[in-house]
């Protein structure tokens, strides 16, 4: 008689404890996927279009000589050329790659796209000098046009402007790591755990 209470009560303990085991488990899968719709939402948010936008202005004297009979006779052809360009950098987070590891809580930034440079330059031509021998013609336009872009894509890199969207691109990420620190998470970016805005600024710049 004894026997069976007792196997009986060792019956009804381990229901109890099976129970409570399945209920311990539903309550951290719950968790577990609380936190991740979290951060996942939270990447989302992150996930925009990141623009920085400058106005760079120049000024270049365009030239061009046509010769003939053994450059005895030249025609020339000359004009001001003013450019005002309006420069945007992007980054767009969208495209951004990530892996989340929920068993070891866990965020792995896979990828970070490159920036990207819009140049949309408005060109005015000034004091145009031509010959019916020597015309402007959609070639000279080409080549200016080619000439505009190259001397401010130098002005750009001499700027702060790329500076400038890497610190907002830095601000935007950020978010990720304090939700991830304040939720008990790790982020990682190219192959470290990153702990603080530094960390991150300093390993975008490698």
């Amino acid at each position: 008689m004894l026997k069976r209470i007792l196997v009986g009560a060792g019956i009804v303990v381990a229901i109890i404890l099976a129970f409570k085991y399945c209920q311990f488990k539903k309550d951290y899968d719950a968790g577990i996927e609380y936190n991740t719709n979290l951060i996942q939402q939270q990447i989302l948010n992150v996930g925009k279009l990141v623009v920085t936008e400058g106005h760079f202005s120049e000024v270049i004297t365009y030239k061009n000589q046509q010769k003939y009979f053994m450059n005895m006779i030249s025609f020339e052809k000359k004009a001001l050329v003013v450019v005002n360009a309006n420069v945007t950098v992007a980054y767009d987070l969208h495209k951004m790659k990530y892996d989340i590891d929920e068993k070891n809580k866990t965020i792995t930034i896979l990828n970070i796209p490159k920036e990207e440079i819009t140049i949309n330059p408005d060109i005015k031509f000034y004091d145009v000098e031509q010959s019916k021998l020597n015309p402007f013609t959609g070639e000279d336009y080409n080549k200016i046009n080619k000439s505009v872009k190259a001397n401010l894509a130098k002005k750009i890199d001499k700027s702060t402007l790329k500076t400038n969207a890497q610190n907002r691109l830095i601000s935007e990420l950020s978010k990720i790591l304090i939700l991830t620190n304040s939720m008990g998470w790790k982020l990682q970016y190219n192959g470290k755990v990153i702990e603080s805005e530094s960390e991150l600024n300093q390993d975008l710049k490698l």
